[in-house]
């Protein structure tokens, strides 16, 4: 079940979906797919970015699309990809602009699971695909339930900052109170628009910035090797 994957704190946080007729058909559907298709992530990474990031220690959200559609890739946070596995060109511009924003040497790899151990809520607004065919798994139901995700964030009583790359993930954050939280946006880190505005966006200095503000911990953005 959908729910039971959850960890705790976000099943408290999202009870309220747990008898919503969509999430029974968003079920029977990913039942269906598991048994006709290969679907990425695995089954028990679907929740990776809710696992390691719990609700009360989100200080920063980064909404990417949908995961990587390619063997090996997607274990449930948004850009990140397993050890070994080559970065693909969006994860490679992000480390591009990370070098050139705080002087952080390009990574070998990607796997960005240490941000999310840091508060960073790394969350796919769809979090599955078939193999090798991107957006199958959009207007399933996940869409729904992310924004389920989102407005709980939004409810907290404090600031959160808010990473928006490409117009999808602005779109998806129009609820979101810009009042009370930070909305930092560029276009996607995709090689066909990053040099349009994501190049030079500095957000990863601005989030440490915003956070220093707070008097909390800046991220610590260096990927172990």
């Amino acid at each position: 079940m959908i729910f039971q994957a959850l960890p705790p704190d976000w099943q408290e946080a999202l009870k309220s979906e747990r008898e919503e007729p969509y999430l029974a058909e968003l079920e029977a559907f990913l039942d269906s797919e598991r048994r006709l298709n290969t679907i990425y992530p695995s089954k028990e990474n679907v929740f990776t970015a809710l696992k390691l990031t719990p609700l009360n220690r989100v200080r920063v959200v980064i909404l990417g699309q949908d995961p990587y559609h390619g063997e090996g890739q997607a274990h449930g946070l948004c850009f990140s990809v397993l050890p070994g596995v080559k970065p693909p060109p969006s994860l490679v511009n992000i480390c591009k602009e990370l070098r050139d924003d705080l002087g952080i040497p390009m990574a070998s790899q990607g796997y960005l699971t240490p941000w999310a151990e840091q508060g960073i809520l790394m969350l796919n607004t769809v979090l599955t695909v078939q193999a090798e065919t991107p957006l199958s798994h959009r207007n399933r139901g996940w869409e729904r339930f992310t924004g389920a995700i989102l407005e709980q964030v939004n409810q907290l009583d404090r600031q959160v900052i808010f990473l928006l790359w490409g117009s999808p993930a602005q779109k998806r954050a129009e609820t979101i109170d810009a009042e009370k939280h930070t909305l930092l946006k560029a276009v996607h880190p995709s090689p066909l628009s990053a040099h349009r505005g994501f190049f030079g966006c500095r957000h990863f200095s601005a989030v440490n910035r915003l956070l220093e503000e707070q008097g909390a911990p800046p991220i610590v953005w260096t990927l172990p090797e």
